[in-house]
């Protein structure tokens, strides 16, 4: 039931962290995967270690989810390179800091919304119209806790990934019944951006949950496959919590 074979993903932001988990993943059962992001040299570094550690094809490229014209060459690219297009994981994100919401410029605004929201809505939009066409597919967006418990110092990417959740409802019902649509709701795990934290803050905090502890990567990648697969075949439009139990 969570055999990919046969199937091609494309991961954005697929280079590192949760979206380079999700992409070995997909690979380990069996998928050929696109890995996209901005940076192309961290792109080739992962995809070499996917080809390696499980013999499929993964193709790096460089790709800025916030530049909406460039949506439709990166699928026409994966399309031209493999023939298909299965699963589309739209897992790029950023939340830059600020100090204080006055001091939040409309240009920090628009490029949290770009990257979190409007890119991921072209890309959708447009994979999505193929997979219907096509006969099937899986479009996993990866969301953040943050959608349904702001803070303060992270209002505009929590604003920009609840509208995500929005869109993810929507997209199940304009796509179905070819095309699932879903969205991992992510709590927090303990990625490469977490080495900057303090650390003795964040296990005051953890300590709450019902895990107590953060997310190892690792453990994103279960539902991940579950979206992708056919073992997720009666899950559409659903926003899934994985976030440890977080009050």
């Amino acid at each position: 039931m969570f055999d990919l074979s046969g199937r091609v993903a494309l991961v954005t932001g697929g280079s590192r962290g949760l979206g380079r988990v999700i992409a070995g993943a997909y690979a380990a059962a069996g998928a050929d995967v696109v890995v996209a992001s901005r940076d192309l040299e961290s792109c080739e570094a992962a995809a070499a270690e996917i080809s390696a550690e499980t013999g499929r094809r993964a193709l790096p490229l460089a790709f800025h989810v916030g530049h909406w014209e460039r949506s439709e060459p990166l699928l026409d690219r994966v399309v031209e390179e493999f023939g298909r297009l299965d699963v589309l994981v739209n897992n790029a994100g950023m939340s830059p800091l600020y100090d204080g919401l006055d001091n939040v410029t409309e240009a920090l605004w628009d490029k949290v919304f770009d990257v979190n929201l409007k890119g991921p809505f072209r890309l959708a939009a447009l994979a999505g119209t193929r997979m219907a066409a096509a006969g099937g597919g899986s479009i996993v967006n990866v969301s953040s806790m943050s959608s349904h418990k702001p803070r303060a110092h992270n209002l505009p990417y929590a604003a920009a990934k609840a509208g995500l959740n929005t869109m993810t409802v929507g997209m199940a019902h304009a796509f179905g019944p070819a095309v699932r649509v879903n969205a991992i709701v992510a709590g927090t795990f303990l990625t490469d951006v977490s080495k900057a934290w303090d650390a003795e803050a964040f296990a005051r905090r953890a300590a709450g949950f019902a895990l107590g502890r953060g997310g190892q990567p690792h453990e994103v990648a279960g539902i991940a496959l579950y979206l992708a697969s056919d073992a997720g075949s009666y899950t559409t439009g659903s926003l899934i919590t994985v976030d440890g139990g977080q009050p």
